[in-house]
Order: structure tokens, then sequence, then C-alpha cells
């Protein structure tokens, strides 16, 4: 019986191996992070409200098979104690290109299919001051403003995507673009350029 060629064994295990690992380190961390963004699972928060304009905001959004929702709710003190609004939307979302403007992040696509608000103050000085004596809202009642839009929402059909930007860090940590003071994100050249304080995964 022939022996086997012990040097060409070992050239040709050698070989694979070096294969193998450099097919490995071509899947640069960005492409890991892109699929790591795309299949997204779980509900996402803030722990603590953020400081958002003068007042504070708290997210809450949930993401399951290319699909998300959002819950955010607004506040005058960092406790929410004293809230002023809570708005809500889902859809489904798409991750682009890498943004060349924000490091590690991704531009995202939102889809809003449907969008509503409720008010969480009666105060009427205060629901003059946040553009919503217009709405035709009820305080404390969840209204659909997807066909009207409301304050600085508008209508889905008016803005059914919001391009954002998205970015994940390897303690798992989510984060989204700074939304610009007259919310409007809703073409790709209103994209963020910078990210706010992450969400962490709560479930």
């Amino acid at each position: 019986m022939k022996k086997p060629n012990i040097m060409h064994l070992s050239t040709f295990v050698f070989t694979f191996l070096t294969f193998f690992s450099c097919s490995n380190e071509d899947l640069s961390s960005p492409e890991v992070m892109k699929n790591d963004l795309e299949t997204l699972s779980g509900t996402y928060q803030d722990l603590e409200p953020y400081v958002y304009g003068n007042a504070f905001g708290q997210r809450i959004f949930t993401f399951e098979n290319g699909h998300w929702t959002l819950e955010f709710t607004l506040g005058l003190d960092p406790t929410l104690e004293k809230q002023v609004f809570q708005f809500r939307t889902y859809g489904s979302y798409t991750i682009e290109e890498a943004s060349t403007l924000v490091e590690n992040a991704y531009h995202a696509a939102f889809g809003e299919d449907k969008k509503f608000v409720t008010l969480k103050t009666d105060d009427p000085q205060m629901i003059a001051a946040f553009g919503f004596a217009d709405c035709g809202l009820t305080p404390f009642v969840e209204k659909d403003i997807s066909a009207s839009g409301c304050a600085s929402w508008k209508s889905v059909s008016a803005c059914p995507v919001d391009y954002d930007l998205l970015s994940l860090d390897e303690d798992g940590l989510l984060y989204f673009g700074q939304r610009p003071a007259d919310n409007d994100m809703c073409s790709a050249d209103k994209r963020p350029t910078s990210l706010t304080p992450p969400v962490t995964k709560v479930q």
C-alpha cells in the first residue's frame, strides 16, 4: 500500500485552515452589524428619560421579523410625572447603506403604517403650547392621527417613512438618530447627522 504523502497532507490542511480563517475575517464588523440590525428582535427602551429639547422623553421600541413599533412619552420633568403626550406608531423597516457622516451607523428607513397620539394633560395652555389645540384630541384618550396628522406629525400619506440612523454597539445598546426640532425626517435629505443616547434591550 502506498503511504500517504505527509508533507502534501500537511500543506493541504494548512491551506484549508488559512482559507477558512480568511473567509471568516472577510465578514467585517460593519457587515455583522448590518445583519444584526436587520434581524433585531425584542424590546428596547430608555431605562431613564433623556433630555429632549426642553423636556424629557422615553422610548420603547419593539422589533420582530422586520417590523417595529414605537411608544414615545414626553414629560416636563426627568421622572415623567408631568407627562404631556404619548405618541405611538408601527410599520416595517429596512437597513440601507452605511452612513458616511456618522461612524458605525447605518441609514434606516422606518415605515409608519399608523400614527396615534394621546394627550396626557388637560391643561389648555399646555395643549395649545404643543400645537394640539386643533387636533380634536380628548385628554387621556388615544386618537388615530394617520389620516389627519397632528401638530408636528404629518399624516401617513404625507410622511409614510422616517429616514433615520441606526447603530448597535458591542454591548448590545441600540442607537437612533437625533430628531430635528421640527420633527421632520420625511425625506432622505432630512436624515439625522448625530445619534441619541442608546436604548437597552429589556426583553
